[in-house]
C-alpha cells in the first residue's frame, strides 16, 4: 500500500467547506440554482456543502471521465451519464471535488451551453489546481488551490480507492503502480 502523506485534516476541510457555502449562499441569494455533482469523485464534498447553504438548491449528478486508474488524465472526456433533469434555462452551479488541466470542466461547461441551454454555469471545486491547466478555465468557487502532488481522499481516488478517507492525502509518486 502507498504511503498517504496528511496535505489537510477532516476540521480544515469542514471549515472550508462552511466558508465556501456561505459565499455561495450570498452569491445566490433570491435563487435556486441546480448544483450539479460530478461523479464520481464529488459526492462527498457536495454532500457537505449543501447542507452548509442557506439558500435552495436542486441537486443533479453527472458522471464524467478521463482518467481510468492512471495518475494523470488522459484528455479523453466521456460523459457516461448525462443529468437526469432539464436544466434548460437554469443557472447550474457545477460542483467538482478537483479541477487540474480543465479538461473535464471545459466539456462539461460546453456540454451545458450547447446540448442543455442553460442560462448560465459556474465552477465550484474543492480543490483547484491552476499550474496543471491545459485550456484555460477559470473556477469560480474554490476552498483550496494545490500546486502538486496526486491527492486521493474525501472522495478523491486513485484507481478507485482511498475516496472514503475523511481527510486530504498526498501519494508518494515512487509508489504509485
Amino acid at each position: 500500500m502507498p504511503t498517504l502523506v496528511p496535505r489537510m485534516e477532516k476540521e480544515e476541510i469542514k471549515k472550508r467547506v462552511t466558508e465556501l457555502a456561505k459565499i455561495i449562499s450570498k452569491d445566490y441569494a433570491n435563487q435556486q440554482p441546480v448544483l450539479l455533482g460530478v461523479l464520481k469523485g464529488s459526492f462527498i464534498f457536495l454532500s457537505d456543502l449543501v447542507r452548509e447553504l442557506t439558500i435552495p438548491v436542486e441537486i443533479d449528478f453527472v458522471w464524467l471521465s478521463s482518467y481510468g486508474k492512471e495518475t494523470s488524465s488522459s484528455g479523453q472526456i466521456t460523459l457516461h451519464t448525462p443529468p437526469q433533469m432539464s436544466l434548460a434555462g437554469r443557472d447550474v452551479l457545477i460542483v467538482e471535488e478537483i479541477v487540474d488541466t480543465g479538461r473535464s470542466v471545459m466539456f462539461l461547461k460546453e456540454y451545458l451551453a450547447t446540448v442543455q441551454k442553460v442560462n448560465s454555469s459556474k465552477i465550484c471545486a474543492f480543490i483547484d489546481k491552476p499550474e496543471r491547466r491545459e485550456v484555460p478555465i477559470a473556477v469560480d468557487y474554490v476552498s483550496w488551490k494545490e500546486a502538486s502532488g496526486f491527492l486521493v481522499g474525501y472522495g478523491l481516488d486513485y484507481a478507485n480507492q482511498y475516496r472514503e478517507l475523511p481527510a486530504i492525502f498526498q501519494l508518494k509518486p515512487e509508489e504509485i503502480s
